[in-house]
């Protein structure tokens, strides 16, 4: 379940930002802003799949977060889209509000 919830709330990511900064939503513009931060997102749970971490546990949030958002950066960097530090900074506070939020909601509820 933490896996669709996570890659969710990136891809609600993207959305945000495309709205933010367009006005408007396609497929293709969703895709090209979400991919990097969906495949840094990926790297974090193949990493939390070795080493057995428990999905729900807000460390394991941690570790998708800055999966999503370096491996993120690196890949819009890589690709050529834009790693302004305005863009690194909002993206940071973002990403780690929708990553970790529901892992600390989910605790508090057991």
């Amino acid at each position: 379940m933490w896996l669709a919830v996570d890659l969710l709330l990136v891809g609600l990511f993207a959305v945000i930002g495309r709205f933010s900064h367009y006005g408007t939503l396609t497929v293709g513009g969703w895709w090209t802003t979400a991919w990097p931060f969906l495949t840094g997102a990926l790297l974090a749970w193949a990493a939390l799949a070795v080493t057995r971490r428990p999905p729900a546990a807000i460390g394991s949030g941690v570790v998708v977060w800055l999966g999503a958002l370096v491996g993120g950066m690196v890949l819009r960097q890589a690709s050529g889209q834009g790693t302004a530090t305005a863009f690194v900074v909002v993206a940071t506070l973002v990403l780690g509000l929708l990553l970790l939020l529901p892992r600390v909601v989910a605790r508090v509820r057991r």
